[in-house]
């Protein structure tokens, strides 16, 4: 796809991104994703074969894109202190991107179970998500740090905190809240990882 014809599709599925957010996903039609994405229907059916298929797409570009973002976060340091740190801020982007991204996301978890190519695409992302957390742990078991942490079960604890403290601010609805959410995060998955007994 040159690039051109990919940029069109970004723009597609920012603006099916941004109508899910405003109207949630069972109401959005493929009539709003064209007025949101000011193209014309026949441009959507050019790049997607039906409104599953640009859902599925834009799945798929959200969680690649937050793996990538927070991956290349991790690699800017050296030590595992640092690279947590830096996994947990870019996992807090700002206030605006984390709500559009939870509240959308959220939406496609209620779908998940009944359907398969949603399903695989979240299994997909949690998988990226705990080899960010396992790279993590392995370097800071190397440091002699997180030495009681069991690197597959702390991985898969260091994302749950890390979506679960993102959830509780986004249910309180008050953005001045989100670094507070963001330290509280950080502190505690430290403390996890420190204090650990296998």
């Amino acid at each position: 796809m040159n690039n051109r014809a990919e940029e069109r599709r970004k723009q597609v599925l920012r603006a099916t991104l941004q109508a899910i957010c405003d109207k949630g996903f069972s109401a959005v039609t493929l009539q709003d994703i064209a007025d949101y994405a000011d193209v014309s229907k026949g441009v959507i059916s050019y790049y997607f074969k039906n409104k599953e298929d640009v859902f599925y797409h834009l799945l798929e570009w959200m969680t690649d894109r937050i793996f990538q973002s927070e991956y290349a976060a991790i690699q800017k340091e050296s030590n595992a202190i640092d690279k947590m740190r830096a996994y947990v801020n870019a996992a807090f982007k700002n206030p605006e991107d984390n709500r559009i991204f939870y509240r959308v996301y959220l939406e496609f978890l209620a779908q998940v179970n009944q359907n398969e190519r949603f399903r695989e695409v979240n299994n997909t992302f949690y998988k990226n998500c705990w080899f960010i957390g396992s790279e993590i742990i392995q370097k800071g078991k190397s440091e002699g740090i997180f030495t009681n942490v069991e690197i597959e079960s702390g991985s898969h604890m260091i994302r749950a905190l890390i979506d679960g403290c993102l959830l509780q601010w986004l249910m309180r609805d008050d953005e001045t809240l989100h670094s507070y959410y963001r330290d509280n995060c950080y502190e505690t998955i430290i403390t996890y990882l420190n204090n650990k007994k296998s």
